[in-house]
Formats: structure tokens, C-alpha cells, sequence
């Protein structure tokens, strides 16, 4: 190729994305590549993916080690079917592993050939199906055993690699172009996974001794596996449940538990599904692995926590035996869905997702797309916990599919159709991230990557031409701010709906069903609170619309602290005296720290609130710690002996020591109960606040003495 060919065809690449278009050019004058550099939609088709240079690389590698037939047909493939250059090119511009699995097995480009219309698509018993038979397994058994070593001299548990690897390819090849939605990959992820176990548990049998005892093993998966919303690259979450049977049943169905675990992890040349986790069983890691039914039953109905009934919820039969697998499920669910009725379960759910909150490592917390806030399990939390609140008395709320479950909750009046609709497009948008992510290297991450290059690539992935890098942390941070706001309110929101007048014919919710979420969120008297919020929240005043923005936060941070039925009657009363002073609500409403202090202060001190309603004005206290801090002594000194010595009448002036006395308490209870001073501190300003008040009330009582 001349030179003048040459700077031509580089600017060219240049201009379509590449980064080394120096490099490319070199790759595309040598063979294997060389047929495609007159190409204009060829090169056009690698322009479009998301790292150009990385799938050209991935190509050229491919095209060597295929055999002359295969390597021929691929590249007449390339040039002659559009569709198949969108597709291999979306998988080669992104996944290194993919990629890699492509030149470990060159023949399994074919599975790109046809993008499949949806009822061609290979569902969960074609999946079953396919695994089982690759490992010379028989799908119809109803315990299928595999063979040792396949009819293709392959090991089962690689065999079964290569075949699993090959559906994820065909999928992780429809989803890059765009032919699939992300709650469609989930599922067949979810089916994969399935099948995927049921063909351990075959190799698994295929391991046992010729006389170990029959058994009967179900295995239920949980978790997104459960829910049907599997990642790319996750743990599968798995209970095992036994029946007994002949003595030693039970020996024989924990090392089947035991080879479906070391199976799927195993380590091959293809590497390893992916890791099974039973620590969602009873007792967690040093529980049993295994155990019958009635023994799960007997756990849950006597010793479980309200994080295990939450998990429940998507409990399903996956593989083994399905009948005792619908017998669990069908056991299980009623527990699940009077879990709400124990005491603190609402505080329960809550505190543990501070938990997982507080447990990531600060380097860590901003590039979270599972765990952070604004992540996808503020989604999943939020949609759970209403679900297993309201679920209790409507069925139609048990969907263990997050998105379906969303939607119901939308359908029926629990949460607002526009605060739906934003949640779902960023749950959506959050799991392809995460989907792309784990694509890359097919591991298991959550966390945005920090180098230019990566991010460069996820975000050309996404969708994003344009300044990829800047508009997909952009389009990121909203979603996350979105999902943040709205976790914030979701569980608050309809209660303003409930006693508002609204004309609107849609289904939501009623008082009867306002009063149970108040009291599963603690409140004490739910007719007392709903009468409060009434009284905020009716009217088209300014005032009014004001509250309706702020309660469904306010009653959030009330219910978080020790007393929110005292929190929300305090707000009222505050709200009386300074509703119509323009700076009060529009203190809190722009300064949401503020509020928050102020909440905190109200659900939890009644002196504190006392001496709040008879000084309203001192709500500034909350905008500045700096006010926190006991006054300097000889600056309170002078106002509080100025304040009585204002007046001639002594009974006003003790009034007026009295008043600066409480405004300098009012402000240590609020220091005290945020946490700002110490004991020591406390007891001080306490003590020096009542020395001069004392001081100023014997100054008064002299000065009257005198004049009479």
C-alpha cells in the first residue's frame, strides 16, 4: 500500500473512531485483514463498535487460528451480511472474553447468522434441552445422568462450558445491537442459568457411587436467579431441599448439593460458569446444605430474621426435582408474605440497606452501580419492601420480578405512574450498565471504571457517539439522582395521596391502606398522623403545595427516629407558628439538611420541641452547626442580664430572662441530640446558661426591692 493510500485510509479510520489508526492501517495491508480495506461497509460496520481497534485485533486473531474453511466462509460472511457485521463486531468492540472464546472456537461465529425473531428464540425447556444433550445427558429423564466424557471426547464439565458459552455469545450478541431489551437478556440469563444447573446435577450424578441411596433434590434458586433477572456475570443464589427417603438419602443429596457447586466453579480451558451460593440457606454458611422440607419450614417459622423473608420472595424451583420444588415455594410464600407483621420489619429493611451503604469502602462508593446511592438496590429495596407491606392483603403484588412488581405497584395506586416510569428507565439504564460492564472481561463487577479508555468504550457501547465519556457519566449521575429521590419518597408519597382531594380517576391509595404503611413505618397513631398530614397538606395555598413537596421526605426522617408520631403532631404546631412567614418553608425546602436536622430533633426530643414552639424563630439553629455550640459566657451573660433589664416591670423582665434562658437550652437539646456536643459540653452550657439566668433573676428581684 502506498504512503498516499495510506494516510488516506488512516484519517478515514480516524474520522469512524479508531484511536490507532496508524496500527489499524498496518493490520488491514496484511492478511488475514487485507480483503476487507476496500471495503466501505466493512470498515464503516468496525467504525461502529464500541472500541474499533479492539475488534479488528479480536478479528484478525480469529481469522488465524480458524481453519482455511471456516476462515473463508467467516470473511465471505463479513462481506456479503450486514447483520452479521453489526453483530460480531458489537461482541468484538467490547468483550475481550467473548472475543477470546471466539478464537479458542472459531466455528461458533455461526450462531451471529440470524438475529432470530422473538418466537424463535430458545426458551427455558430449548435450553434445558441443548445443555443436558451436549453432556450426553437425556433431557426426557426425569433424572438425567451425564457421561463421564462426551461423545466428542470433550469432559462434560467442559463440554458444558463451551455450549453455555456459546448460548452467551449468541446472546451478548443480539443485546450490543440492540435486538433484544435488557428484561429479555435477564430472563434468558435466568433460563440459562436453570438449565445450566440442571446440567451439573446430571454431571453430579454421573459422579456418585453405583450404590448410593436414591434421593429426591430440588434446587430453588433465589436472588436474581429467582427473580429471573440474572446478570451476565453473577452468583447464582440456590437453596437445596431434600425429602427423606431410604436411610443415607440425605448423605446422597449433599453431595449432589456439593458436586452442582464444584461443577459450576470448576476451572476448565473455558473457563468456569459461575460461583453457586448456598448462604442463603437456614443458618447461613454453618447451616445445614442441605435439608428436607419440614426442616426448612420448622427455621423460618421459629428462628428466621427479616432479612431472610425478604429473600424469600423470589424463592422458585430451578432444577432437580420440580415437584418438590413447587412444594417448598408453595410452603415458603405464606411466611413471606405475613413477614411485614413483625415488629420493626419496616426498620429492619431499612437499616440493613444503611448497612450495605456504610459497608463500602469510600474509594468505592461513587462508582457503585449496585450498592451506591442512587443504585440499583435502592430500586430493589424500595419495590421490596412495598411489595412484602402491601402484599399481604393484594395478591397482585407478588411478582418476585422487580420490573413487573414496579409496575404493579404502579397499577394499583401504591406508587405514582410518573415516579414509576422514571424508576423503571433508570432501573433499565442501571443493568445495562452493569450488563456491559461484566461483558468486558465476563467478571463480576458493579463498579464504573476510572480510566479513559474503558469508559470510552461503555459509553460508545451505550449508545452514546458523541462525547461518550462525558454524556455517560452525565446520563449516569441523573439516573442515580432519580432513583435516589424517589427511593427517598416512594414509601411516603401516597399517604399525601390518600387524604388529598384529588379528581383524578386513578386507582391509589386508599386511608384504610395508608393507615397500614404508617404503622409498619412506626407510627404509633395513624389516624393521628393522617389528621396532620391532612391539615398540611389540604388547600391550593402556597403554604400548601410547599408541605406537599416536603412530607414525603419529612415522614421518612420522623419515621427513622425514636418517636414519629410526636415528630410529624411537632411539625404541625411549628408549621402553625411560622407557615406564613416566607422564609420558614422556603428554608426547608432549599435547604434540605435543615430539614432533615430539624426532623430528627422533633421525633426525638419533646424538650427540645417545647422549647422550639415557644420560640419558633430559632428554626435558623438548624442552618449552621457554628450557632450550635454553647454561646461564648460572657456574650450570653450580657444577653440575658440586657434582656431583663429592658423592662421596668419585673414580672416581664423575669419572662425575658427566662425566654434568652430557653433559647440557649433550646440550642443545647439540638446540639445534644444531633450529636454535636459531648456530655461534658452539654452539662456545662446547661449549667452556665441557669448560673446567669439565676445571676439575672436575683439582679431583677434587688432592683424591685430597691424601688419599692
Amino acid at each position: 500500500m502506498d504512503s498516499g493510500r495510506a494516510d488516506t485510509l488512516a484519517g478515514r479510520l480516524a474520522r469512524l473512531g479508531f484511536t490507532e489508526p496508524a496500527i489499524a492501517t498496518s493490520q488491514l495491508s496484511l492478511p488475514p485483514l487485507d480483503s476487507f480495506v476496500n471495503d466501505p461497509a466493512v470498515l464503516d460496520a468496525l467504525g461502529g463498535a464500541a472500541d474499533p481497534d479492539l475488534a479488528l485485533r479480536a478479528l484478525g486473531r480469529i481469522l488465524e487460528l480458524a481453519d482455511p474453511t471456516q476462515a473463508a466462509a467467516l470473511t465471505a460472511a463479513i462481506t456479503n451480511d450486514p447483520g452479521l457485521r453489526e453483530r460480531l463486531f458489537a461482541v468484538l468492540g467490547l468483550s475481550e472474553a467473548l472475543g477470546e472464546h471466539l478464537m479458542r472456537h472459531p466455528e461458533h461465529w455461526q450462531v451471529l447468522l440470524e438475529p432470530m425473531a422473538i418466537d424463535q428464540r430458545p426458551n427455558a425447556v430449548d435450553l434445558r434441552t441443548e445443555l443436558l444433550s451436549s453432556v450426553g445427558a437425556d433431557p426426557d429423564s426425569p433424572k438425567p445422568v451425564a457421561l463421564p466424557i462426551t461423545e466428542s471426547g470433550i469432559r462434560a464439565s467442559q463440554m458444558l462450558r463451551q455450549r453455555y458459552h456459546r448460548l452467551l455469545l449468541a446472546l451478548a450478541a443480539r443485546d450490543l445491537a440492540n435486538h433484544v431489551s435488557m428484561d429479555e437478556v435477564a430472563g434468558q440469563l435466568s433460563d440459562m442459568a436453570d438449565a445450566a444447573l440442571e446440567t451439573c446435577l446430571a454431571i453430579a450424578r454421573s459422579e456418585l457411587h453405583p450404590d448410593a441411596p436414591a434421593c429426591q433434590l430440588a434446587i430453588i434458586a433465589m436472588g436474581k436467579c429467582g427473580g429471573r433477572e440474572l446478570n451476565y456475570v453473577s452468583d447464582v443464589d440456590v437453596v437445596f431441599v431434600a425429602e427423606p427417603g431410604d436411610e443415607g438419602a440425605l448423605a446422597t443429596a449433599t453431595a449432589l448439593a456439593r458436586g452442582v457447586m464444584t461443577v459450576a466453579a470448576e476451572a476448565t480451558a473455558d473457563g468456569a460458569l459461575w460461583e453457586v451460593d448456598a448462604a442463603l440457606r437456614p443458618e447461613g454458611k454453618s447451616g445445614a446444605l442441605v435439608r428436607t422440607l419440614a426442616s426448612h419450614l420448622a427455621y423460618y417459622e421459629r428462628w428466621a430474621q427479616t432479612w431472610e423473608f425478604q429473600a424469600l420472595l423470589k424463592a422458585r424451583p430451578a432444577a432437580g426435582d420440580i415437584e418438590l420444588g413447587r412444594a417448598y415455594a408453595d410452603a415458603v410464600l405464606p411466611l413471606v408474605w405475613s413477614a411485614a407483621d413483625r415488629a420493626d420489619f419496616v426498620n429492619d429493611v431499612q437499616a440493613m440497606r444503611r448497612r450495605v451503604e456504610k459497608q463500602l469502602p469510600p474509594d468505592e462508593a461513587e462508582r457503585e452501580v449496585k450498592l451506591g446511592r442512587g443504585g440499583l438496590r435502592d430500586v430493589e429495596f424500595s419495590v421490596q419492601l412495598l411489595q412484602l407491606v402491601h402484599g399481604r392483603s393484594d395478591v397482585m403484588l407478588r411478582s418476585p420480578t422487580t420490573l413487573i412488581a414496579l409496575e404493579s405497584l404502579a397499577t394499583w395506586g401504591y406508587v405514582g405512574r410518573e415516579d414509576a416510569s422514571s424508576l423503571a428507565s433508570a432501573y433499565r439504564f442501571l443493568r445495562r450498565l452493569e450488563h456491559r460492564m461484566q461483558l468486558v472481561r465476563l467478571q463480576r463487577t458493579h463498579l464504573v471504571p476510572e480510566d479513559e479508555v474503558s469508559l470510552r468504550r461503555l459509553g460508545r457501547s451505550m449508545g452514546f457517539r458523541e462525547k461518550p465519556v462525558d454524556s455517560l457519566l452525565e446520563t449516569w449521575k441523573a439516573h442515580a439522582r432519580v432513583v435516589r429521590r424517589i427511593h427517598e419518597k416512594l414509601f411516603y408519597r401516597p399517604l399525601l395521596d390518600a387524604v388529598a382531594r384529588l379528581s383524578s380517576g386513578d386507582a391509589r391509595l386508599t386511608r384504610e391502606a395508608a393507615r397500614e404503611r404508617l404503622t409498619a413505618l412506626g407510627y404509633h397513631d395513624p389516624d393521628g398522623a393522617l389528621r396532620s398530614i391532612e391539615a398540611l397538606t389540604s388547600g391550593v395555598s402556597r403554604r400548601a403545595a410547599i408541605q406537599r413537596t416536603l412530607l414525603p421526605v419529612l415522614l421518612g426522617w420522623f419515621a427513622d427516629a425514636p418517636d414519629p408520631d410526636a415528630g410529624l403532631l411537632a411539625f404541625r404546631r411549628v408549621s402553625d407558628a411560622l407557615g406564613g412567614t416566607p422564609w420558614f418553608l422556603r428554608l426547608l425546602r432549599d435547604e434540605s439538611t435543615v430539614a432533615q436536622r430539624m426532623a430528627r430533633v422533633l421525633a426525638t426530643s419533646r424538650y427540645a420541641t417545647e422549647l422550639l414552639i415557644k420560640s419558633p424563630e430559632s428554626v435558623r439553629f438548624f442552618a449552621d452547626f457554628a450557632q450550635l455550640s454553647p454561646s461564648d459566657p460572657q456574650t450570653l451573660a450580657t444577653e440575658i442580664s440586657s434582656a431583663g433589664a429592658r423592662h421596668d416591670n419585673p414580672a416581664v423582665a423575669i419572662s425575658a430572662v427566662r425566654a434568652a434562658r430557653g433559647r440557649e437550652l433550646l440550642r443545647i437539646a439540638i446540639s445534644d441530640v444531633l450529636g454535636v456536643l459531648g456530655v461534658e459540653d452539654v452539662g456545662y452550657g446547661v449549667s452556665n446558661a441557669t448560673q446567669l439566668a439565676l445571676a439575672a433573676a436575683l439582679d431583677i428581684a434587688i432592683a424591685g426591692w430597691r424601688s419599692e
